[in-house]
């Protein structure tokens, strides 16, 4: 786990175990609808609500360009309207694209500002590309008792790409921004993910493990998180989104960033990401209007590195913008 994680490995398997027999009868029950005579349940009308990934696929051959945009804090000491209530300023941007190499595949290239304003020169970790997988595994099915929830696979690999920091060599060990070797950079992101739609509620729940090959020294190298969201229609075209996460940080990672010994200025307490929203539907794109006290939008950060708190405004406004397009299409 110290060097860098094969990503990739996780797509070798997904293709060998398809071309195993005993593994086909297996998970012979979890392939996608497909000429079963039930139709599929589209769950989410978007691949990603807030800070959770969804279990929707693009679609073989169609690529969803997505914008997503974290503003500063709205209130607490760095909101307010000092700072036009954190609209003054961008706490994290992601740019990114999502291709359906097949109908149970989707490949993932991102690009992210990182929160580097949010975080002391310890352990700021900015400018990030992203390289992801996700890969369904189960699909629900319209009054089919066998398949009554989607199942998919996410993974992704993300790489630090900011120079190294203007450091004391006297504390350029304690710094989780100054990589020492390339591997260094390198952080990972597992996510299983199971929802289901009822009527016209989507709900679902998920477990994530993030792998950071660096850290600052006493703080914890994985860490695992238990997810959930959902979505409810208030019209046809307008929906409430809610999406939480809860990381379990170890007491010595707590114990490290709540000490004002430590050298962390401000010092840190750790809080669950919670993400509230409107979904818009219009057509060509969906539109979500968020807000959040996460700072950071890619999971390798979000998860162990939300230090903001709604009970002391520290919640930002943000939104997404995706538009999908079409780029080949099968051969009939």
């Amino acid at each position: 786990m110290r060097k860098i994680l094969p990503l990739f490995a996780l797509l070798t398997f997904l293709r060998s175990s398809a071309q195993d027999s005993t593994m086909n009868s297996l998970l012979k029950g979890m392939e996608p609808a497909s000429g079963s005579g039930k139709p599929a349940v589209k769950i989410f009308d978007s691949e990603k609500l807030i800070n959770a990934n969804t279990t929707e696929l693009i679609g073989k051959g169609k690529m969803d360009f997505r914008v997503i945009h974290n503003f500063y804090d709205i209130g607490g000491k760095s909101g307010g309207s000092k700072s036009f209530f954190g609209l003054d300023n961008a706490a994290d941007i992601k740019i990114g694209f999502e291709i359906g190499l097949g109908k149970k595949l989707d490949a993932i290239i991102a690009r992210a500002k990182g929160a580097e304003n949010y975080q002391n020169i310890y352990s700021r970790v900015s400018r990030i590309f992203e390289f992801g997988l996700k890969y369904k595994l189960m699909e629900q099915r319209k009054d089919d008792p066998s398949h009554p929830v989607s199942v998919l696979l996410f993974g992704n690999m993300a790489v630090a790409t900011a120079s190294l920091p203007n450091i004391n060599p006297v504390f350029q060990d304690s710094a989780e921004s100054y990589f020492q070797k390339g591997s260094d950079r390198i952080s990972n992101a597992y996510q299983l993910i199971i929802a289901r739609k009822f009527g016209e509620v989507s709900v679902q729940v998920s477990g994530s493990l993030v792998h950071r090959n660096r850290v600052t020294p006493g703080d914890q190298h994985s860490i695992a998180a238990l997810g959930a969201a959902f979505r409810v229609p208030l019209s046809n075209k307008i929906s409430l989104i809610v999406d939480y996460f809860h990381p379990f940080h170890n007491a010595a990672s707590k114990a490290l960033f709540k000490n004002p010994n430590s050298g962390f200025h401000p010092v840190w307490e750790f809080h669950d990401p919670l993400g509230i929203g409107f979904e818009f539907k219009t057509s060509g794109h969906v539109f979500h209007m968020n807000f959040t006290n996460a700072t950071e939008i890619l999971e390798n950060r979000m998860l162990p590195r939300t230090v903001t708190s709604w009970g002391k405004g520290q919640f930002r406004w943000g939104f997404t913008v995706a538009r999908t397009f079409s780029l080949w299409r099968e051969k009939e």
